[in-house]
């Protein structure tokens, strides 16, 4: 079993190393500019190479992680550091025909004019055909928005027979509740815009790997770059990191007995939720996470339907992204995701989980 981080921790990481006099609540270091007389070395230098409230947020990301992190402007910025720091002109990678569209965009529009060779497959059929030749292979499990898994390990011990390393999006799912560099995979990369910053106020992204070398690679893209977080986002995802066992823990309880009421509806055709024995990913989320996650899908009968159920439900924002402590939901569908018309993402949030039921069975309910 992976490793749980003992998330009590987290809490004191600053505290446990204060002086007598220092503020408990972190301090934001908004300064392009550092006092700095004679040798710079070992200090803070410029604003674009580092941070003192960076420096905060990735002590305790490390600490999530148990490996090494650097934060970035938003889960792309960290999808495009660790691409564009592992893959040159003539290298070979793989990626997910089925998870986050705007990688698929990255990999298509910027690294294949650049004489990067990207492929394609479906996560359920993702290690046909094995990995030689690969150089680098992206693996996103759960897929965003399908849910369906990849055994992380088998992925990593193949890719890395093969001579590859890999990378994994582990956004839905978070250190807590999966944990893919323990299975073996070489970098981490999660958009923290969603339930490790938690109130939908933030964009930020992380990178994690026990590889130095990489991680070397990585720090440079952002310095040189420019691709570096704001302060004021990294001291507000320091807050909500604060909080994330109790909100994800709340929503993943949560977003099991909704799927199982859900599954039950007449109005809902299909369900997707890794939590339900019936769902095909259920056996793999056993063996591999330690907790199911707070998406779900449903697909109802129309696009009208789904759209009529996401925008009378009072307790849900229809909105992009998920994550948030607010529940919300959107029909994939109109942007582009390979999915039925009246597809729902859904993401459960922190409200009280009967009057959140109440309110999306009666918006099922008033379909008829």
């Amino acid at each position: 079993m992976a490793r749980t981080p003992k998330t009590g921790e987290i809490l004191h990481l600053r505290g446990n190393a204060l002086s007598k006099g220092e503020p408990v609540a972190l301090p934001l270091t908004q300064s392009s500019m550092f006092h700095l007389p004679g040798a710079p070395d070992g200090h803070p230098t410029y604003g674009r190479v580092d941070n003192p409230t960076w420096t905060q947020v990735e002590h305790v990301l490390a600490h999530l992680e148990d490996a090494p992190c650097l934060i970035f402007p938003s889960g792309m910025g960290a999808i495009s550091a660790a691409l564009f720091a592992t893959v040159r002109a003539g290298s070979r990678i793989l990626i997910p025909s089925d998870g986050y569209y705007v990688t698929r965009l990255l990999a298509d529009r910027f690294l294949a004019p650049l004489g990067v060779s990207v492929e394609e497959r479906p996560t359920t059929a993702f290690a046909q055909g094995g990995f030689d030749g690969f150089d680098v292979v992206f693996v996103e499990s759960p897929s965003n928005p399908g849910l369906d898994m990849i055994d992380l390990a088998q992925v990593a011990r193949d890719v890395r027979a093969a001579g590859g390393i890999t990378i994994a999006d582990n956004t839905t799912l978070t250190p807590l509740g999966q944990r893919p560099l323990d299975l073996g995979i070489d970098i981490v990369v999660a958009s923290d815009t969603k339930a490790m910053g938690g109130h939908s106020d933030l964009l930020m992204g992380h990178v994690a790997s026990r590889d130095a070398q990489i991680m070397e690679r990585v720090e440079e893209w952002r310095r040189v770059s420019g691709a570096i977080p704001g302060p004021h986002e990294a001291w507000l995802l320091h807050r909500g990191l604060e909080t994330l066992d109790v909100r994800f823990d709340r929503m993943c309880s949560s977003a099991q007995l909704l799927a199982e009421r859900l599954a039950d509806h007449p109005a809902v055709t299909q369900i997707r939720y890794p939590g339900l024995p019936s769902d095909p990913s259920h056996d793999l989320a056993c063996k591999q996470s330690t907790r199911f996650g707070f998406l779900l899908t449903i697909t109802l009968a129309s696009e009208d339907q789904a759209e009529g159920f996401i925008n009378n439900c009072p307790l849900l924002r229809p909105a992009t992204s998920f994550g948030g402590v607010h529940s919300s939901a959107e029909r994939r569908a109109r942007w582009g995701d390979q999915v039925d018309p009246g597809f729902v993402r859904l993401s459960v949030g922190c409200e009280p989980v009967d009057e959140l039921w109440q309110a999306l069975n009666d918006s099922l309910n008033a379909l008829a």
